[in-house]
């Protein structure tokens, strides 16, 4: 399996009046994942799935990059969260991207790569950047094969 993951991008500043959930991408955010989109097209990087978190700037980050996707596009709970063995069943498929938020993209990079959530802190995710890992979606079972920060893109 080679699997796609990718946080979302630059989104509007937590407050009072606005709920962590409902927070959306920035103008800038938008033009990012754009970017993002354009440039994973552009090496032919299709999925097959692709997995989004339920919060607003996971989805809108999801809908910029419906593009690369042949087939489903689903929400999946578990990436608003700590990754656990509901979201690792969920990963399932020849080609499937993810979308999601730090630290918890981390600590699944980190589960995948060398079977240790605990060491998400080696693997950062910048908003907007990339990791594509290969192998079997089980702790220890993938490779990191390349990793984009955003500014890859530009």
């Amino acid at each position: 399996m080679e699997l796609m993951v990718v946080r979302h991008g630059p989104a509007e500043d937590r407050g009072p009046d606005l709920p962590d959930e409902a927070r959306s991408l920035t103008p800038r955010g938008r033009l990012r994942m754009r970017r993002v989109a354009r440039a994973l097209d552009a090496r032919g990087l299709a999925v097959d799935r692709l997995l989004h978190s339920p919060l607003l700037r996971a989805v809108e980050t999801a809908d910029t990059l419906r593009r690369l996707v042949r087939g489903e596009t689903e929400v999946c709970p578990g990436l608003a969260g700590t990754p656990d063995e509901a979201l690792l069943a969920a990963l399932v498929g020849e080609r499937v991207a993810v979308v999601g938020h730090e630290p918890w993209l981390g600590q699944l990079v980190a589960w995948l790569v060398v079977g240790d959530p605990g060491l998400g802190a080696r693997f950062p995710l910048k908003k907007g950047g990339v990791f594509l890992l290969e192998g079997a979606a089980a702790p220890g079972g993938m490779v990191l094969r390349s990793a984009w920060p955003p500014g890859t893109w530009r």
